[in-house]
């Protein structure tokens, strides 16, 4: 699947502890039936033929809609699995590595938390960036906070799109407004909500609002 800006607008990450591997592409679907425009499978401490098993499953979900499925971490589960691409972080296998051993439409994502980080990510060929966390994350009680203008400047200094992440909820999303995000990625605001499909609607609106905010 080509990778298009426009496919950050709304970024699903999902949480083990809110449903089991049973009830993964149920809740899939309705993020994406809500307007999830991305969804990535993000899984700790499994064997790699299981979360291949897991993620060959919701590329069948995800492709369904036209959505690109990408894997946290592990890029050759996203090859084996055929899913769209792989998101890394700043201790993982570096993105020129990953890019020299996949096909030019394989989609990948890098975490950026300085500048320095973002143009190196840029340069090694991401398509995309993670930038956070703006908020005070439930999923990662230890993440590295980013002051807003830190978040803009970081969007400023590349060309590639760039996604914000980190205790977003739909209370406090529109507060990233005019930082130059061109989407939000949400865990547990979304995979943890009594209703996964409504919440997605809400959500997708409100991070529309940001990314055409003047």
């Amino acid at each position: 699947m080509i990778f298009k800006p426009d496919m950050l607008t709304l970024y699903a990450i999902t949480d083990r502890k809110s449903f089991s591997d049973k009830e993964i592409a149920l809740q899939v679907a309705l993020a994406i039936q809500g307007g999830a425009t991305m969804i990535q499978l993000r899984e700790k401490n499994i064997s790699n033929e299981i979360l291949v098993e897991i993620a060959s499953k919701l590329v069948t979900t995800c492709h369904k809609y036209g959505v690109p499925l990408i894997i946290n971490d592990n890029w050759e589960v996203a090859v084996m699995s055929g899913a769209d691409g792989v998101h890394v972080g700043c201790n993982d296998t570096s993105v020129s590595e990953i890019r020299q051993k996949t096909n030019k439409n394989f989609i990948i994502g890098a975490t950026a938390k300085t500048i320095q980080q973002a143009k190196k990510a840029e340069l090694d060929g991401a398509d995309y960036l993670g930038v956070g966390a703006v908020f005070p994350s439930s999923t990662k009680p230890n993440a590295i906070r980013i002051e807003k203008e830190t978040v803009k400047t970081i969007c400023k200094s590349v060309k590639i799109p760039v996604v914000l992440i980190g205790g977003i909820t739909q209370k406090n999303i529109l507060q990233l407004s005019g930082l130059g995000g061109q989407g939000v990625a949400l865990v547990s605001e979304i995979f943890s909500a009594p209703d996964i499909q409504q919440t997605c609607k809400n959500l997708k609106i409100l991070s529309e609002q940001i990314v055409n905010y003047k």
